[in-house]
């Protein structure tokens, strides 16, 4: 892939040639112009000094011996050494004085054929084979006409070249200006080939900030915007960590059982010592499943994470179907599990995919193993223009209320065999995800009632009300 520097010096070197090229044509056509308009000016301006000799009011032998050594003159510089002649293009000018139909003076260079029969001015004509630019002259009050003349071709060249020359730094510059360019792109480029380097040598395994200064506007927001993404991956990173040492110091002891409860099935020596000892190991392995399934819930739940993906779900519906899971609970403890919900409420409001299973099968899971033998849950369910809530209330004993703030901590157990303290730290998680809130109070019946509330919707969120 092209680099940024040589696209960029690229483009700038293409639109400054570009540029160049279009300002050079246009230099090229005003120089030639006036270029043409100063030799108009000079053909004028010989005319006139030619006009001044004509005019010199001289005897005719005096006048005729005047003409004769211009005309010497003008032979010895067309026929002297090129060392000795004042320029290469000084015989392209040529000159005539006609006096009527009789020519009196004319340069070497000059046809013996008068330039042009037209009026006073400038004119274009062919003569001699070759083509002139004239200028003729009338001299005041007499028949005397005075021509002088540049052919085109010799005038064209100069023209040209002089031209040219103007574009002449134009060239030479561009090369110059390609190599000050790419040292300065380079220059300024700088900045990122640091950055660059930095990142190609950096240890994989290293996600500290990025940290260099000083760096330009741009580059800051870049490197801003990689720090953000090293922070996130540190934090994935923490996170992945600390599900391998949960899991590690969670299941230790419940694997240590359950292996304790299969020697102990190899070494019955009665089919009913077997019997109990494989129902440990069923109940064990029952207890291994939900503490897996619950840490692989938490390690997916991230409350920083952007807002979930949501989609619409019913909650009485959701609520129902969780509950039919847990009915073997029910009946294996005798306990009563009781819904209370109006039918005819629109129980409709937006969350992730298997939020409410979750949240029910945590909430009522954990009443129903801390409610006594032929205990009492019930789950109410309330609904109003912003929020729905699930309350459930158990008949176990409770939780302290200085304990009520720290038993939503991760594997925080509130007495003896209530499990991996991973349930209600789960449900908060969710919520938070949510929007929702949870609340932990005191059951009117003894026990502890658990209120989680979530908004409707996340377009909608509104504080949960007590």
């Amino acid at each position: 892939m092209t680099s940024i520097r040589r696209r960029t010096l690229g483009l700038v070197l293409l639109v400054f040639a570009i540029s160049m090229l279009a300002i050079g044509l246009v230099s090229y056509f005003y120089a030639a112009h006036e270029i043409e308009e100063t030799y108009d000016a000079s053909l004028a301006q010989n005319a006139r000094l030619l006009e001044g000799v004509a005019q010199v009011s001289l005897p005719t032998g005096q006048r005729e011996a005047l003409l004769d050594s211009l005309e010497a003159a003008l032979m010895r510089a067309e026929q002297s050494d090129k060392r000795l002649a004042g320029h290469r293009y000084e015989s392209k000018l040529a000159f005539q004085i006609w006096e009527g139909e009789r020519l009196l003076l004319r340069s070497v260079s000059a046809p013996e054929q008068p330039f042009t029969d037209r009026p006073p001015g400038y004119t274009d004509n062919r003569v001699a084979g070759d083509d002139w630019r004239v200028y003729v002259l009338d001299v005041a009050d007499s028949t005397r006409r005075v021509m002088v003349a540049e052919r085109s071709d010799v005038r064209g060249e100069l023209t040209r070249a002089v031209a040219l020359r103007t574009l002449m730094p134009d060239l030479i510059g561009l090369p110059l200006l390609a190599l000050l360019l790419w040292w300065a792109t380079g220059r300024g480029l700088r900045p990122l080939s640091r950055l660059a380097e930095a990142i190609r040598h950096r240890d994989p395994h290293n996600l500290q900030p990025l940290v260099m200064h000083p760096l330009p506007r741009e580059l800051d927001t870049i490197v801003g915007a990689l720090n953000r993404l090293l922070e996130r991956i540190r934090e994935l990173r923490v996170r992945e960590k600390r599900f391998i040492a949960d899991a590690t110091h969670e299941l230790r002891t419940p694997l240590a059982v359950l292996d304790l409860h299969a020697q102990n099935a190899l070494a019955a020596e009665s089919a009913e010592d077997r019997r109990e000892a494989l129902t440990e190991l069923r109940t064990g392995v029952a207890r291994a499943t939900r503490l897996v399934t619950q840490l692989l819930t938490l390690a997916r739940l991230d409350p920083d994470e952007a807002q979930p993906e949501l989609r619409q779900a019913h909650l009485l519906h959701e609520v129902r179907e969780a509950l039919a899971e847990l009915s073997p609970l029910t009946s294996e403890n005798e306990l009563v599990l009781t819904l209370e919900a109006d039918d005819r409420s629109d129980w409709r409001l937006q969350t992730e995919p298997g939020v409410i299973g979750i949240l029910v099968q945590n909430l009522v899971g954990n009443a129903l193993r801390h409610s006594p033998r032929g205990g009492h849950v019930t789950v109410a369910l309330g609904v109003d223009e912003r929020l729905v809530s699930i309350c459930v209330d158990d008949q176990g004993p409770g939780i302290p209320i200085e304990e009520r703030k720290r038993v939503t901590e991760r594997f925080r157990r509130a007495g003896p065999g209530a499990g991996a303290g991973l349930g209600l730290s789960i449900v908060e998680r969710l919520l938070a995800r949510h929007g929702g809130q949870l609340m932990l109070q005191e059951a009117p019946g003894g026990g502890l009632r658990v209120v989680a509330t979530l908004p409707r919707s996340l377009d909608r969120q509104a504080p949960a009300q007590p």
